[in-house]
């Protein structure tokens, strides 16, 4: 008998594609309260109040003693953020541990992915700006996906897309993220002093041991976390990178009859916070460059940085990861699901263009406050993400037809028993029996 081929995209179990969906709507929401944000920022620093605009950015606040005496605009990046990469990591954990992607023939393809969208990123925005100087410091900026606002524009142009596209995008997404955090720790660390970073370990390694133990105690873990964070921030690594390094110190598996695991628990408690706080007050105060009229908008597109950012998302993206996809189908000898069509995958990763979050983060690490290079890269990365959205747009809309077919399909319920029939087909098995896809049990 010959043996079952592997598909790419093929659908997932259905507890998971359940916890999928959840994690999309609020991911949704959050991308559009961001979106809010990051346009009142944008607006009021290029209206006639943009001079209290700046001054808020720049209120200070925090105790000197301890190096947190930061302004408004560094509590967003470096404290709030944090919020963000925490439950990133809770995710990427979880997803690795108990979802889906435990299997490495499906893990592979976003991952791969991941990398892809990444690499070719980095080397054309390089190839850009080969003439060295500042300017090639930001090779990193336009390399990252953003999770809530990328999320948003799929939740508005592709409702009935197929859930393992859903899933690819915020699994390929994760992983970036994780990707940049990395970057960020390894390549934009000026100064780093190692007494504060071994101490790090102190706090992060109580919290760990409290939450293997499954405390939730928030006046022991809480403090234990801001410790952890402090002194990631006084050590010169990007305090962010203390978020995954905690998420990923809890623990997915549940105890047996205990219910949810403890990351799932600490996702549901801090995920609201993250989309609907913490990402949109970052964007409110990243976004906010002023763009100096058409005249210098203009100006700022003749910019080696703006033209590496834009061309990075806008093509480089899609190259890097739909490259990437087809390697792993033609070395793996995989066929893509019967759904679907490669012009599927091709506006996703366009769609995975969207940068934002991570970007401007990022462009401030490169080149700075006030530097006329952070202003062009905000620009650039505000406009990168707006031409992919538009662009991956007109490609998913002139599939929704396709899409809603797929749907209806999908969330058929003859024997009315809460799980879509789709999700209880009959998969032949390497005996020749079969059985059925209700995904795994929770144990």
């Amino acid at each position: 008998m010959e043996p079952v081929k592997t598909r790419l995209f093929s659908r997932g179990s259905w507890p998971e594609t359940r916890r999928i969906a959840d994690l999309l709507r609020l991911e949704t929401v959050g991308g559009v309260i961001m979106l809010i944000a990051a346009l009142v920022g944008l607006v009021w620093a290029n209206s006639p109040w943009a001079p209290v605009y700046e001054m808020l950015r720049s209120v200070e606040i925090g105790p000197e003693s301890l190096h947190l005496r930061l302004s408004l605009a560094e509590w967003a990046s470096d404290g709030l953020l944090v919020i963000f990469f925490f439950v990133a990591g809770l995710e990427l954990k979880r997803e690795f541990v108990a979802g889906d992607l435990r299997d490495p023939r499906r893990a592979a393809v976003p991952i791969a992915a991941a990398f892809g969208g990444v690499l070719v990123p980095a080397l054309i925005y390089t190839a850009i700006n080969l003439g060295g100087g500042p300017e090639l410091s930001g090779w990193a900026i336009p390399t990252a996906t953003d999770i809530a606002f990328a999320l948003a524009v799929l939740a508005v142009i592709g409702r009935c897309l197929p859930s393992a596209l859903r899933t690819f995008l915020l699994t390929l997404a994760v992983v970036d993220d994780l990707i940049a955090i990395v970057i960020i720790a390894l390549f934009y660390t000026d100064d780093l002093a190692l007494l504060p970073l071994l101490l790090m370990f102190v706090p992060l390694a109580l919290f760990t041991v409290l939450v293997q133990r499954r405390v939730r105690s928030w006046w022991l873990l809480i403090p234990l976390a801001v410790a952890t964070w402090a002194l990631m921030h006084a050590s010169g690594v990007h305090a962010t990178v203390a978020g995954v390094l905690l998420g990923f110190a809890v623990p997915v598996i549940r105890k047996s009859g205990e219910g949810p695991g403890l990351a799932e628990i600490f996702q549901h408690r801090w995920q609201p916070l993250s989309t609907g706080v913490a990402v949109p007050i970052f964007a409110f105060f990243a976004a906010g460059v002023s763009i100096g009229g058409l005249s210098g908008f203009v100006t700022s597109l003749t910019d080696s940085v703006t033209l590496g950012i834009v061309l990075g998302l806008l093509l480089g993206k899609p190259i890097g990861i739909t490259a990437a996809t087809w390697l792993i189908a033609r070395f793996t000898k995989a066929d893509l699901d019967d759904d679907l069509s490669w012009i599927d995958v091709v506006g996703l990763s366009i769609l995975a263009g969207i940068g934002f979050t991570v970007s401007l983060l990022v462009s401030e690490l490169s080149f700075g406050e006030g530097s006329a290079d952070y202003s062009n890269a905000k620009v650039a990365v505000l406009l990168g993400s707006v031409l992919s959205a538009l662009v991956a747009t007109v490609i998913l809309r002139m599939r929704n037809t396709v899409y809603r077919r797929i749907h209806e399909e999908e969330t058929r319920d003859a024997d009315n028993d809460g799980i879509p029939d789709v999700h209880q087909q009959t998969a032949p098995t390497a005996s020749g029996a079969t059985t059925e896809n209700r995904g795994p049990t929770d144990s």
